[in-house]
Parts: C-alpha cells; sequence; structure tokens
C-alpha cells in the first residue's frame, strides 16, 4: 500500500477584527467592516448590505 504525505501548509496570519478596516455606509452612516468577498472590490463597495444598496436606489429614484 502506497502512503500518502500531506505538504504541511503554512498557516495564514490570524488578524483581529478589530484590525480589519473600516469605512461608513453611504445610505444608514454605519461603520462596516472589510469581508474577504469585498477583497477586490473594497475601493468600490458603498454600502454595507443589500438593504442599504436598495433603499439608496429607491430614494434617488422617488
Amino acid at each position: 500500500m502506497a502512503q500518502f504525505q500531506q505538504k504541511a501548509r503554512p498557516m495564514a496570519k490570524m488578524r483581529r477584527k478589530s484590525d480589519l478596516p473600516e469605512k461608513p455606509c453611504a445610505h444608514c452612516q454605519r461603520p462596516f467592516t472589510w469581508r474577504k468577498k469585498w477583497e477586490k472590490v473594497w475601493d468600490e463597495v458603498k454600502y454595507c448590505s443589500d438593504r442599504c444598496r436598495g433603499e439608496a436606489k429607491r430614494g434617488a429614484l422617488g
């Protein structure tokens, strides 16, 4: 039987949530923190949630 050896991967450095960047929501003005899914588009993110984005669009239309 062949033995499988797993290569040890270096652990990613842990970050505290308080160390992550944050900015205010363009609609509700509450601060929100960086998320991994926003990693590549952080400069373009304006709203903290889909709800705020939708309310801001509705407010601009009416």
